[in-house]
């Protein structure tokens, strides 16, 4: 019995050989000629290019040509005349001989139509369509078409803002706030425990309450009642009686930390979000739980509620943003356009739509049907934590980098740009912007800050167009948005 041989090593095969090999077999496969396709057939050729003419430019007349292609193509490279141009829109120096020939080497020669077919074509015509009688582009000649102006919407001057308060009274990071319906007082809550209200024309303090024993992230003030709702990371959700400066009830139900919430503007229900991943909705006076709008895969940071369909939209560290219907308490739709957390949503305050903040774009919604609009031109490159939109069409975002950008909502266009001044005795990684909120005009903006303090903005009286111009340059594809 003979010895085993040993075996070779497998030399790998290059993907190039593989692939030449493969074209070669191809090649043998389905041609007569072992590595060579047939000559083309003078006649068949002619057929094909009279068909192709017959197809894309049946709406357009061109002068007769030459007999032959190649006759065509070596004259008109040695004359540059352009006597076979296709009349095309656009600028006058589109009708100079070498776009000429272009054209015409695009086009072809005309080839005279047998008897009985409708093409289209006259064979003894030499007219020219003129530039403005097509009503409209053809699609097949839009390569070698001027490019149409953009349509994007001019955006609308907004003066910029500036700060002109900052409120300090918190021991921790400040991370939520809401605004009064009557417009008199505001409310913050914090990381130190505390909801504080102040006075919003003088900034003053007026009143500390205590209560929950986690930090504080979300707040809200009812417009119906003496009522304020509060929602922390110790599970808890709060009502408190204003008239009696006190808790009159609880609900309980989420099994971890509450991060957002929001009051439904005709209904008593109070819908709260939290890291249990579902959105619940209370009955305010019964403290029932009436639905748990489980559906999002992780946290959800950010709801907000409308008297129509989709009554409830909320957007999660999934980051997907989910349209609930609230009668049976099911997932409407479920838009999936951002790629990381939707920590920040702001309905328009009189539009039918909305925007939506991540860190990788923000993005503007229609509503009810939650079709995407646009993209905001700008990219602000870092978490954002929170935004707003008064009626005149600002829109606000706010950074974990300290960052402030002004937004017009109708073009999208970022028209300010501005960075929160951390305070003496905090570190610098302490600048994030955790809530802001405008109030009731539109006027006033208040930002809540990790460096334990409360800013107020308004804008500059002094600003006019001409010493804040607007910087435009509207985007080259609105396809892309």
């Amino acid at each position: 019995m003979s010895a085993k041989e040993p075996e070779l090593p497998v030399e790998p095969q290059s993907l190039k050989k593989l692939s030449f090999k493969s074209l070669k077999r191809a090649l043998d496969f389905f041609s007569p000629l072992h590595g060579q396709f047939p000559p083309p057939d003078p006649e068949s050729k002619k057929i094909r290019i009279s068909h192709k003419l017959n197809n894309e430019y049946r709406g357009i007349k061109i002068t007769a040509s030459q007999p032959s292609v190649d006759k065509m193509v070596a004259q008109k490279a040695q004359q540059h005349v352009p006597s076979n141009a296709l009349a095309l829109p656009g600028p006058e120096n589109s009708r100079d001989p070498q776009k000429a020939v272009s054209l015409d080497l695009v086009v072809g020669p005309t080839l005279q139509p047998k008897s009985g077919m409708d093409t289209g074509f006259s064979g003894k015509s030499n007219a020219v369509v003129p530039t403005h009688g097509l009503p409209e582009r053809n699609l097949s000649t839009a390569a070698i078409m001027e490019r149409i102006p953009s349509k994007w919407p001019r955006p609308v001057w907004h003066a910029p803002w500036k700060n002109y308060r900052v409120i300090s009274g918190h021991l921790g990071w400040v991370r939520s706030v809401a605004v009064d319906p009557s417009n008199t007082w505001f409310c913050t809550g914090s990381a130190d425990r505390t909801i504080k209200i102040w006075d919003l024309a003088s900034g003053r303090l007026k009143l500390t309450l205590t209560g929950h024993i986690e930090q504080i992230r979300g707040l809200a003030v009812s417009s119906k009642h003496t009522y304020m709702f509060s929602a922390g990371d110790d599970k808890q959700v709060k009502c408190w009686d204003l008239e009696q400066n006190k808790v009159i009830r609880s609900y309980h139900g989420h099994l971890s930390g509450v991060y957002c919430l929001a009051l439904h503007p005709t209904i008593d229900i109070l819908l709260t979000g939290g890291r249990d991943s579902v959105c619940r909705v209370w009955d305010i006076r019964s403290k029932m739980q009436i639905h748990a709008l489980s559906g999002h895969e992780h946290t959800v940071c950010s709801v907000f509620t409308r008297p129509t369909d989709p009554q409830v939209v909320t957007g999660s560290h999934d980051s997907t943003i989910k349209f609930w219907d609230l009668r049976y308490g099911k997932t409407m739709s479920t838009l999936t356009h951002h790629k990381k957390s939707v920590r920040a949503m702001a309905p328009h305050p009189t539009e039918e739509s909305f925007a939506s903040a991540s860190a990788d774009n923000i993005k503007k919604f229609n509503l009810p049907r939650g079709e995407f609009m646009h993209n905001m031109l700008s990219q602000q490159k870092t978490i954002i934590n929170a935004m707003a939109v008064n009626e005149e069409g600002v829109l606000t975002t706010a950074g974990d980098n300290g960052s402030l950008w002004f937004w017009d909502w109708k073009s999208g266009h970022n028209f300010q740009q501005s960075e929160t001044i951390v305070q003496p005795g905090s570190l610098e990684s302490e600048a994030g912007i955790y809530a802001l909120t405008f109030d009731a005009t539109g006027s006033r903006l208040i930002t809540c800050e990790a460096d334990k303090t409360i800013k107020m903005w308004k804008e500059d009286e002094t600003a006019t167009p001409e010493t804040h111009p607007l910087n435009f340059k509207p985007p080259k594809d609105i396809r892309r948005f």
